[in-house]
């Protein structure tokens, strides 16, 4: 295994760690990173958004962007967009669990 990856994986298991102990001091180090590494920052929100832990419009807002501006930028860099359901059978899904949640949110 090359020595500077090795050196690397120990690192973030150790800041893994340390934001047990340390939420704050590592949230506020993450922040500084991210606001000095525009590529970084691209990076770590885009793979959010892929993995579908932000929407669209809550990447473009962490990237300082319009919704319309970064959905552009997405398709001229052949990023998937994901804009709702895949098929009919998911579709469908939302439908149920909305009127599931409505069901239950009732007084």
């Amino acid at each position: 295994m090359d020595t500077a990856l090795a050196q690397g994986q120990w690192r973030l298991r150790q800041l893994v760690k340390l934001e047990q102990s340390q939420p704050v001091l590592v949230h506020d180090a993450l922040e500084r990173l991210l606001a000095q590494d525009d590529s970084l920052r691209w990076s770590l929100v885009i793979s959010a958004y892929l993995d579908e832990e932000v929407s669209l419009a809550r990447a473009a807002s962490l990237l300082d962007l319009h919704p319309l501006e970064l959905r552009e930028q997405l398709i001229e860099k052949g990023v998937p967009l994901l804009l709702g359901p895949e098929d009919e059978a998911d579709a469908q899904a939302e439908v149920d669990s909305i009127r599931s949640w409505r069901r239950t949110a009732k007084p």
